[in-house]
């Protein structure tokens, strides 16, 4: 059994086929049919049911996953216990954060981090979505807002405040709200489940609920911020969003003594990767970095 077909095998079940696994590992389809049926031939067993439409795997297989999983993992930690010793990270982590976030805050960050460390290669993934850390093989993941409960392991990497905010023109034509009474009559642009649970606000620790209706809903605070400039209602968002259009007067900030509680940000990583070398210093890394600059 070589430690290739097991990485190889890991791949295949992931990505739910060869052709997938094979573009993700820069080898040919080829080469990873040939390799799952080495693999197969030494285990005694098979481990995969192959048909033109679509791969399946065996009970074996789902039995032999985790098991492969655990020595790439132990491997892999290996390698960076050894190369901490050299003041030295490498190896490969797959990470998932959030579009808007990722791409306005963490991304020179993560490009300093492997400045300092050449010889790691990240694999990103930015997207709205909730990924299945474990499932999915990611390393970390970095996510705002309220933790569902899991078996992984989270570490506070600070907050993000919250502000209701519209364009200069939409407040000269609806009205400046004073109290968050007012949101009923008002339009509001709302983000993803805000449809169903309304926007929570808060004042001298006291939070209150509205329902608030309004003309557009999305998963995309981009999205939302823009049509906000458009004039087309309030919004509310994370700072981070809306940071460059309030300091350049196209949103103003409103009812700022009942801003929505701040949203927490987290990173979350399974329990096998505790020890991980890469995972304490990217940690370290980014609480330093984030501290003191919640949105």
């Amino acid at each position: 059994m070589l430690i290739e077909d097991l990485r190889i095998y890991v791949a295949v079940v992931r990505a739910g086929n060869f052709t997938a696994a094979a573009e993700q590992l820069l080898l040919s389809k080829q080469y990873v049919s040939r390799r799952m049926a080495a693999l197969e031939a030494s285990l005694g067993s098979q481990l995969l049911i192959r048909n033109t439409r679509k791969l399946s795997v065996t009970e074996a297989g789902t039995l032999f996953l985790p098991h492969a999983q655990r020595i790439l993992d132990d491997i892999r930690e290996a390698e960076q216990a050894m190369s901490a010793r050299r003041q030295e990270l490498n190896g490969t982590f797959r990470i998932s954060m959030p579009m808007s976030f990722g791409m306005g805050h963490l991304s020179p960050l993560i490009a300093q981090f492997l400045k300092q460390h050449p010889a790691l290669q990240f694999h990103i993934e930015l997207a709205d979505r909730y990924v299945d850390v474990i499932g999915e093989g990611f390393d970390m993941a970095i996510r705002i807002g309220t933790l569902a409960d899991s078996t992984l392991i989270a570490r506070s990497l600070g907050e993000q405040r919250r502000l209701i905010c519209a364009s200069p023109d939409y407040l000269a034509r609806a009205g400046i709200p004073a109290t968050p009474d007012d949101l009923t009559q008002h339009a509001c642009l709302r983000y993803g489940r805000e449809a169903l649970s309304g926007w929570e606000l808060q004042q001298a620790g006291k939070r209150m609920s509205l329902m608030v209706h309004g003309p557009m809903l999305s998963n995309n605070g981009e999205m939302l911020r823009d049509a906000a400039i458009a004039g087309l209602g309030l919004v509310l968002l994370p700072a981070f969003i809306v940071a460059s259009a309030l300091k350049s007067g196209e949103l103003v900030s409103v009812l700022e003594p009942f801003q929505p509680a701040p949203l927490r940000l987290n990173a979350v990583y399974p329990q096998h990767r505790q020890r991980s070398e890469v995972n304490r210093v990217l940690l370290n890394f980014l609480q330093q970095q984030l501290s003191g600059k919640a949105g």
